[in-house]
């Protein structure tokens, strides 16, 4: 008994999730209303990756802003304590992976000034793996937005975006292979 209490405690408490993580219903993408677009070659997840390309156009205007992301929707809709995100990619441009919180979005100050960290272009399979001490708000955080920090609790998504410049605009491809958040 006192083991299935312990298997049961460590079900319901635990917040590390090590399989692929490519689970379909965990992933999505959007872009903005102003004609970026998303194009899949099939389904966006499949047994062996998940695989996107984005045309992203220039920015609008000073109000509006383009955007391309695509989303990784984590289990328990927060982050373990000490994390550590091993992620197997392809993308053709660098790739910014953003922290999800609820202060910073669109329920919070609407700054989508979410903490992030930037990986290299690799036109190959690559694994890297980061932390928390690797993500950092971006420089063009608006001086109103308070930063609180992150509050691992309430990091509800991981998000994928392609650097590209909100002058220019552009292309990318991107393809995950593995994602696992221990």
């Amino acid at each position: 008994m006192r083991f299935l209490s312990l298997l049961l405690f460590v079900a319901v408490s635990g917040c590390s999730y090590t399989q692929p993580n490519l689970k379909p219903k965990q992933w999505r993408f959007a872009t903005d209303p102003h004609g970026s677009q998303a194009i899949l070659n099939g389904p966006l997840v499949n047994e062996e990756q998940v695989a996107i390309q984005f045309k992203r156009v220039p920015r609008v205007d000073k109000q509006n802003n383009s955007w391309v992301e695509l989303i990784y929707d984590l289990p328990v809709k927060q982050l373990p304590s000490q994390f550590n995100i091993a992620l197997t990619y392809k993308s053709d441009n660098a790739l910014i992976v953003k922290l999800s919180q609820q202060e910073y979005g669109g329920s919070g100050d609407k700054s989508y000034a979410h903490y992030q960290t930037k990986l290299p272009a690799s036109n190959t399979w690559q694994t890297i793996n980061v932390a928390l001490n690797d993500f950092a708000r971006p420089n063009w955080t608006p001086a109103w937005s308070k930063d609180k920090g992150v509050i691992l609790k309430h990091v509800s998504a991981l998000y994928f975006v392609p650097d590209l410049t909100d002058v220019e605009g552009g292309e990318a491809s991107l393809a995950i292979k593995s994602l696992r958040i221990e």
